[in-house]
């Protein structure tokens, strides 16, 4: 196991490489800059404000000062705030993002897995129907639709929960932001989990359960649960990631200051080390996230060795 995560790390190193490379490249091949204003700066005063921001060196030297300050955990100073670093913008984003994607994933696997488990079990009845029509709306239903209608029927008409918001974290503040994004999630963990219970439910060992006699509650969870989760461990890999930086139409929607509004905002106003930061950050998680999916399946599934 100690060999596999040396490994893995050591392979994610140029991983990360092209990311941070491949984004420094593109950010500085778009059109603008990010002084670039509708009034004329004199020249005098952009060259002051570029050589302050190391904006007047070759390319070659911005890139390797960059890797210098990245490999000491500077993120760089923000071009359009300029009384923040990066490193602090992130930090006051990231809890949000982290506590609404957090939520919502949790929220999903506590729906997702009974429900998608007893649609396997009664497969082609009631509640099968019932399961595989709730599924299909939360897929249909795209998040920046369901966060407005959730605002219109539980905080405007039956003023229930407050519209919006951050509220230091509170839980009334959470439940919209946290139930628009965990919608699409809940139907995709059920679609998932019904599939997979599906298949478990036909190996020789569930049949060899049943004929012993074992109730079906002891048959789902104790025999049929633990293989039937390596797909859904695998969806959840990336699906972290999404639930975590994908909240930019919640965050707008309730008025949340998460990394997703600063990252389009830095992408409009060429805010390069905002970017970087951002795009760093989203690399990274999605690194930890497969890794930690991988270590997952090889607990759940002793067949899988991780060499």
């Amino acid at each position: 196991m100690g060999r596999y995560l040396l490994s893995r790390l050591l392979s994610s190193i140029p991983t990360m490489l092209a990311i941070v490379t491949l984004a420094f490249v593109l950010l500085r091949a778009a059109p603008g800059g990010p002084f670039d204003t509708e009034k004329e700066m004199l020249p005098e005063v952009r060259a002051s404000i570029e050589k302050a921001y190391h904006l007047d060196e070759p390319l070659p030297v911005q890139y390797l000062r960059y890797l210098g300050d990245l490999l000491r955990g500077d993120l760089g100073p923000s071009f359009q705030y300029p009384d923040e670093s990066v490193n602090d913008l992130i930090a006051s984003g990231l809890p949000v993002d982290l506590t609404i994607g957090g939520l919502a994933l949790l929220l999903a696997c506590l729906v997702g897995i009974p429900l998608g488990a007893f649609a396997a079990w009664k497969r082609g009845g009631f509640f099968d129907r019932i399961a595989a029509t709730l599924s299909l709306v939360g897929v249909s239903i795209p998040v920046y639709v369901a966060a407005p209608l959730f605002i219109l029927l539980f905080a405007v008409t039956l003023q229930w929960l407050p519209a919006g918001d951050w509220g230091g974290g509170a839980p009334r503040h959470l439940v919209l932001p946290v139930l628009s994004l965990a919608l699409p999630y809940i139907a995709y963990v059920t679609r998932i989990m019904r599939a997979s219970f599906m298949d478990v439910l036909e190996q020789p060992w569930i049949r060899t359960a049943r004929a012993k006699g074992l109730s079906p509650r002891q048959v789902l969870f104790r025999h049929a649960l633990r293989p039937a989760l390596l797909p859904l461990v695998a969806f959840l890999g990336p699906a972290v990631v999404g639930a975590i930086t994908g909240s930019i139409v919640v965050e707008t929607t309730f008025g949340l200051k998460g990394i997703g509004q600063f990252f389009v905002l830095g992408a409009f106003n060429r805010d390069y080390t905002l970017v970087m930061g951002v795009t760093v950050l989203y690399g990274a998680l999605i690194v930890i996230a497969n890794l930690t999916a991988d270590l997952c399946q090889g607990l759940l599934d002793p067949r899988v060795r991780l060499q």
